[in-house]
């Protein structure tokens, strides 16, 4: 028995800034995805460094949360089966460069950091992250 998966993606400051979000969100519903709840908002550089905690040991993680306290961002809650598999390979290669051809980072990321997208890389990961952005009576159906 299959049973879905819940996932939490955001589209970062850089594809706002771009106008791609109705794009991104035409690329999740073309693809099964179902949208249980979306926000556009703006986070604190002491929220981003809250959500990226697991990265504050790396070289990267103060330009990273920078980055994403740049600007509007756009936080989804997604569901479908093997939906953070199928979320990641969608989202394309970190590096727009290798990434795939049609793939969302192909298309509008620019670089390593300006990404575009932001994906649960695992179960216990998206339970973390779709709770940061969401109280559970958002996800509720």
């Amino acid at each position: 028995m299959k049973t879905l998966q819940r996932t939490l993606t955001i589209i970062k400051p850089d594809a706002v800034r771009r106008n791609a979000i109705g794009d991104i969100i035409e690329q999740f519903e073309k693809h099964g995805f179902h949208i249980l709840s979306m926000k556009m908002l703006e986070i604190s550089k002491h929220q981003a460094e809250q959500f990226y905690a697991v990265h504050a040991s790396r070289p990267f993680y103060d330009s990273l949360t920078n980055f994403m306290s740049s600007g509007p961002i756009v936080a989804l809650a997604l569901e479908k089966e093997n939906a953070i598999a199928d979320l990641r390979e969608l989202m394309g290669a970190t590096n727009p460069g290798i990434a795939k051809e049609g793939t969302i980072r192909k298309k509008w990321a620019s670089s390593i950091e300006s990404n575009a997208i932001h994906g649960s890389d695992a179960e216990d990961t998206a339970h973390f992250e779709l709770s940061f952005f969401f109280a559970g009576y958002e996800l509720a159906k």
